[in-house]
């Protein structure tokens, strides 16, 4: 399986969505990137599924709703949905073997914070709290096998597989300890 960020070239503020192209290829949030659609089809044919970490303007509205601990597979991989709300009340991410998609609840260099960091809460209807509550529960949830972080904002972070890295988990605990900071994310804003 491959995964392409098919927002990468996007001049306009958007999310990054990812295309996991294999058997029954899946996108993870779709963006608002005009021409999204034109990427994909550089890749693969037909979409099996489309699943959205949140409905925020730059990951659109979803359909159908998903479960806390629901199992989905993308590609034949298996992924736990993971509620983890605080930046928007809806929010999922999807824990795997391999990879985390997190959304928008834990980001990497994301103009913010470099190497670690997380989503906005200082919006109408965001929570700081319940956005520290969810990291701990994705840090419960996270297996050791986790190389793999692929946020809604920033970079991709990719452990190095000779342990030369920072683990996913190193990642995801420094968010933690900015966040529990209370600073505020955009000082200048």
């Amino acid at each position: 399986m491959e995964i392409h960020t098919v927002t990468e070239g996007a001049t306009a503020f958007t999310c990054n969505a990812y295309l996991l192209a294999g058997d029954a290829p899946v996108l993870v949030d779709t963006g608002t990137m005009p021409g999204v659609a034109d990427v994909i089809a550089e890749h693969v044919d037909d979409l099996d599924a489309v699943y959205l970490t949140h409905q925020h303007g730059d990951h659109p509205r979803r359909t159908g709703g998903l479960e806390d601990g629901q199992e989905v597979a993308f590609c034949g991989d298996s992924y736990e949905v993971v509620y983890t709300p605080g930046h928007a009340d809806d929010h999922v991410s999807f824990v795997g073997a391999d990879r985390v998609f997190s959304g928008d609840v834990v980001v990497y260099n994301d103009g913010a914070f470099d190497d670690g960091s997380f989503g906005r809460t200082d919006y109408p209807g965001q929570s700081r709290e319940r956005l520290i509550e969810s990291l701990e529960t994705i840090l419960g949830r996270l297996p050791g096998t986790v190389s793999g972080l692929y946020a809604g904002h920033g970079d991709v972070y990719r452990a190095a597989p000779d342990g030369s890295a920072e683990s996913v988990r190193t990642v995801i605990e420094r968010a933690l300890e900015r966040a529990e900071r209370r600073e505020p994310k955009y000082p200048d804003e």
